[in-house]
């Protein structure tokens, strides 16, 4: 029950609080359209997550609107409905323990890619440093069950990057929390946009392997200011 337990009450509003400011930052950088789009963050803790309701406008979006489900996906609190794609967020999130955000989009150019099915491969030190080598391509798969949050688990096994294009519907990105599954969702769409361009005008030259390790590596340990250094975002 919330508000009692090890999850109060002022955790979760807390929660829905910073959800519904990252929900701006999706419609201020362009990568959703009308009520398309998702974010979700985990309740550390807790069994649960808070997520977007299904089908209200952005502009509508308030704190109070989020809501409350456990990692099976199922309503524990709110006046709406949970966003449609529920089941996957909880399926990626009782899978990966490590992730503690997940953000969906259908960012223009990065879902053009996942309409080819076609990885975007890593050829601007941009990408190397974020992703850690190509945004790989999942499988198709129906909305409103757990079949998207499988395919992006298991597609992501084994890579760096936070990011993975759902082959004909659009971009899936994780973090630590929600907030590093937006940045990711953000850089996936400025990538996209500049390998097309790049491929508009070539074949863009890949990075070998080896620079793409350190480039993602000095990225990760060094770049940026600590973690105790307050309002920075240090990576």
């Amino acid at each position: 029950m919330i508000g009692t337990g090890p999850v109060p009450h002022a955790a979760i509003a807390r929660i829905r609080r910073q959800l519904c400011d990252l929900h701006a930052l999706l419609t201020a950088n362009g990568l959703v359209a009308w009520t398309s789009g998702n974010i979700s963050a985990r309740v550390p803790g807790a069994d649960l997550m808070v997520i977007k309701p299904s089908g209200v406008d952005y502009a509508a979006l308030t704190p109070e609107s989020m809501v409350l489900c456990d990692l099976d996906g199922k309503l524990v609190d709110g006046v709406y409905q949970p966003s449609s794609d529920t089941g996957s967020h909880a399926y990626v999130y009782r899978h990966r323990p490590d992730v503690g955000g997940v953000v969906h989009t259908h960012s223009t150019y990065a879902t053009a890619w996942s309409a080819r099915g076609e990885a975007i491969p890593c050829v601007i030190t941009a990408m190397a440093d974020e992703f850690g080598g190509e945004i790989p391509v999942g499988p198709f798969a129906l909305i409103g069950d757990e079949a998207i949050g499988r395919g992006i688990v298991q597609t992501l096994a084994g890579h760096r990057s936070p990011a993975v294009l759902m082959r004909n519907h659009g971009v899936f990105t994780i973090g630590r929390d929600a907030r590093a599954a937006v940045k990711a969702a953000v850089l996936t769409e400025d990538v996209a946009r500049t390998v097309h361009l790049a491929r508009a005008y070539g074949e863009p030259i890949p990075i070998p392997r080896d620079d793409i390790a350190a480039l993602h590596h000095r990225y990760t340990h060094v770049y940026g200011q600590p973690s105790t250094v307050d309002g920075i975002d240090e990576r």
